[in-house]
């Protein structure tokens, strides 16, 4: 009953359409994501399982009842699953993403603040638990996001502005995969921290020659000073390559208007389209995106608004 393949997935919008058009073959497609070995109890972890009233699964071992929506991004939603995976498919099938405002329209959504919350859900599954850090040679530096501060703001001090740290790892010439995080600040706590939350041990750090970078456990430190800087010459060319790109992402596609309390949801959006931007199937992505929706604790609003 539950017999979908691995990386099964809609190559068109038609075609999700027509295979997504009801809950229960939604719901099918979420229990394979969710258990593709077959259900297991969360509880006792027995296999054999019963069928409820209410899309409920009954453990023959403790006699938990589950529900494939428990405990993941759709888990409360009064949206049908159909409008859901629709959402799924315009975000990841934009090359740039979507807007609330324009995930409103093209779902016939009435309210704004339901797309603006099945956004935020969906970008923070955009984070896969578990996920590899960044190994090899990873070139590592900071940005700011905000508008243009009145005076008080100097070198790398800032007062309104958002500290982003960004990773990216070297593939050959070019750039491999990326990690952007907002940071409190340059200390080398903060620095030190996020290196360590996104570089496996062992690789390469690349860095410029701010002093908060010295000192690095586990990692080969290769810094490197500006003597003299030439107009458009970085020592870092990747991570400003990257730079470049989000701030143009963000000034393009959500003109800016970007809450810095939020600033990560939309980081985890860029570095998931990022990381997979050579992906030949939009599909995929949908079927990515899905799949960790599945793998996530769900988000209420008011937890969003409080963060």
């Amino acid at each position: 009953m539950f017999g979908i393949v691995a990386e099964d997935y809609p190559f068109t919008l038609l075609e999700l359409e027509r295979r997504f058009a009801d809950d229960a073959s939604c719901r099918n497609y979420l229990f394979s994501l969710r258990w593709p070995d077959g259900f297991r109890c969360p509880r006792c972890g027995v296999r054999e399982v019963s069928a409820m009233v209410r899309d409920l699964w009954l453990c023959l071992g403790c006699g938990y009842q589950s529900s494939v929506l428990a405990g993941t991004v759709f888990q409360d939603s009064h949206l049908g699953l159909p409008v859901w995976f629709r959402a799924i498919w315009h975000i990841t099938s934009q090359k740039n993403g979507i807007s609330a405002l324009g995930l409103q329209r093209v779902l016939g959504l009435g309210s704004y603040k339901t797309a603006w919350l099945m956004l935020h859900k969906l970008r923070q599954a955009m984070v896969r638990p578990g996920r590899d850090r960044l190994a090899g040679v990873v070139d590592v530096d900071e940005a700011y996001w905000g508008a243009k501060e009145q005076g008080g703001a100097t070198g790398r001090r800032t007062y309104t502005k958002a500290l982003i740290g960004v990773a990216a790892q070297h593939d050959g010439k070019g750039i491999g995969r990326v990690r952007l995080q907002r940071i409190a600040d340059t200390s080398r706590k903060s620095l030190h921290g996020f290196i360590a939350a996104t570089i496996a041990p062992g690789s390469t750090v690349c860095t410029d020659g701010l002093n908060a970078y010295r000192n690095l456990v586990d990692y080969a430190h290769d810094r490197e000073v500006q003597r003299q800087q030439r107009e458009g010459e970085h020592l870092l060319p990747r991570v400003h390559r990257v730079i470049s790109l989000l701030k143009r992402w963000l000034l393009g596609t959500h003109q800016g208007a970007i809450a810095h309390e939020y600033l990560d949801d939309y980081l985890n959006e860029f570095v998931f389209r990022f990381n997979r931007r050579r992906s030949a199937s939009r599909g995929k992505l949908f079927y990515r995106l899905a799949q960790q929706a599945v793998q996530i604790a769900p988000t209420t609003y008011d937890q969003l608004v409080r963060t």
